[in-house]
């Protein structure tokens, strides 16, 4: 296999129409599940022929496909799966993500064509079981999301560089080990581990006492009630560069079920931030042209300061270099937190040691059967991402953030109060089309409330958002009538726009008053 030359963004959509945004905004791959045998049965997934259409436009614009194949399955699903792998070897798609060896195996019979990727789902914790995975054909592991920067560079020192690694950065974390839950099953009989979970874990608990049936009794973990198993959201936006840093081939958004309007966003600032990592350390032009070839900054066997443990100095000089400039988000209020740094609810104008203090990394050397192993990265400088890039995970629906397991000092906790999301943005329009008479105009798709006077955001590929506020006026419905504002979601309207904007660009704007919506 080739091996890529920067780090991928890999994206996720639950349908055609998510696979197309993902691509439009610049993924490198999108991963999707097909109508059976994937992870998530909640979204519409892909026919046979939308993979087909979907493999065909991410392939014309240089992005690839991974289908989720990667259900635990049982004795009476396996010749079901066998049927449904040799169409979809044909589709056209790239990968295929399993967890399980059996299905594996099957794969490298029925499509050999196909790449491999051990999901998750199988619980890949150390660079053994990577090794054991290449062997059998695996040419991408996807790490434990319980690994922290640590464990994955001593995974990336010890496996063969054409083995992938890939990480996730952003979305919904699971209070289940790599995702491998009983408790939905047992409290509603639908298995998480073939797609169906009901996120019990998310769900609010009281007592009932035996001889008062009904009478409901709270859990005062806090004065909001009990929230047992609630995880934070994962967001490592700001902490890009200590991913990459640490071998990470792949980066990966969580959000299957998520909206379109997610997936670009996220997927706009992951590759933008990835952009900016590889112009920032030299590696490309901000014109994207090669500078010197990709290479993480993990130390291998053979390395000449391989199995030297890290000195004071290195991670003095690590600590006033690489560390300075990101966020903190211990530092911030608690209700919304993010990589932005701003919280629900908050002013925007925090101080700027509240906005630039950055958490240090894992340091703590580890015993390996050869000794000592070098503990940390080679000194790099910061990559400093916009204010624009950092405030975009606060735009989309999310829990209080974290940076996961990643950071010893600072894992993910559990949201002790709600489950509800945080929604300071709304998305009230797409575009359809754009004209450049009578100064700019265009129609758009309605999906919310727009009126005169209001600031929207036109969240565009590649580019900050552009900001406009909307003049009064020039609201105009389908069959060219004036209107006073755009109050019908599901209608055509247009209205003046002086800039261009590509079609199908989500259109979006402040809530009135930050909301919290429950899944």
């Amino acid at each position: 296999m080739q091996r890529r030359n920067k780090p991928e963004v890999l994206a996720p959509a639950g349908n055609l129409r998510g696979l197309k945004t993902a691509v439009d905004y610049g993924a490198d791959a999108v991963y999707c599940g097909g109508k059976a045998f994937g992870m998530r049965s909640a979204p519409k997934n892909l026919s046979l022929e939308d993979f087909e259409e979907g493999s065909r436009y991410a392939h014309e614009r240089g992005a690839r496909v991974y289908v989720t194949f990667n259900v635990l399955p049982r004795n009476n699903e396996v010749e079901a799966m066998r049927e449904y792998l040799g169409k979809l070897k044909d589709t056209g798609v790239d990968a295929l993500i399993v967890s399980d060896i059996g299905v594996m195996l099957m794969a490298k019979q029925v499509a050999p064509n196909l790449e491999l990727h051990v999901s998750t789902q199988a619980g890949v914790t150390n660079y053994q079981a990577a090794n054991a995975f290449y062997e059998l054909g695996a040419r991408r592991v996807v790490l434990a999301r319980e690994m922290d920067l640590q464990a994955v560079r001593d995974v990336r020192a010890r496996i063969p560089d054409d083995l992938d690694i890939e990480c996730f950065v952003h979305g919904a974390m699971c209070m289940a080990f790599s995702g491998r839950c009983l408790f939905s099953n047992y409290l509603t009989g639908r298995d998480g581990n073939h797609g169906e979970c009901a996120q019990p874990c998310r769900w609010k608990y009281s007592i009932v006492e035996e001889k008062r049936p009904g009478r409901y009794f709270p859990i005062e973990q806090t004065a909001e009630g009990a929230y047992l198993f609630n995880s934070q959201d994962m967001n490592m936006l700001a902490h890009i560069d200590d991913l990459i840093d640490s071998g990470a081939t792949s980066l990966k958004i969580e959000g299957r079920s998520k909206s379109a309007y997610y997936i670009a966003a996220m997927t706009n600032a992951y590759k933008t931030a990835v952009n900016e990592y590889m112009i920032q350390r030299g590696f490309e032009d901000a014109d994207g042209n090669e500078l010197k070839p990709f290479h993480d900054r993990v130390i291998r066997p053979g390395d000449p300061d391989y199995g030297k443990p890290e000195t004071e100095d290195a991670i003095m000089a690590n600590a006033d270099g690489a560390f300075a400039g990101k966020p903190d988000l211990d530092a911030m209020p608690v209700g919304g937190a993010s990589s932005g740094n701003i919280a629900i609810g908050e002013p925007d104008n925090l101080s700027y040691h509240a906005r630039s203090t950055r958490r240090k990394s894992n340091t703590a050397a580890e015993i390996l059967p050869e000794g000592w192993h070098h503990a940390g990265v080679r000194p790099a400088p910061h990559v400093k991402l916009p204010d624009w890039l950092l405030e975009e995970p606060d735009k989309v629906a999310h829990r209080d953030y974290s940076t996961g397991f990643y950071y010893p000092e600072h894992k993910v906790k559990q949201s002790t109060d709600r489950s509800a999301y945080f929604r300071a943005w709304l998305v009230v329009g797409e575009v359809l089309s754009w004209s450049p008479e009578d100064g700019g105009r265009m129609t758009i798709m309605s999906r919310n409330k727009i009126e005169a006077g209001q600031e929207v955001e036109f969240v565009l590929p590649g580019a900050a958002p552009f900001s406009y506020t909307v003049p009064a006026g020039g609201f105009r419905d389908a069959d060219g009538h004036w209107v006073e504002a755009i109050n019908n979601p599901a209608h055509v309207f247009s209205m003046p726009c002086p800039r261009e904007v590509p079609v199908n660009a989500a259109i979006r704007s402040r809530t009135k008053k930050p909301t919290m919506k429950a899944e």
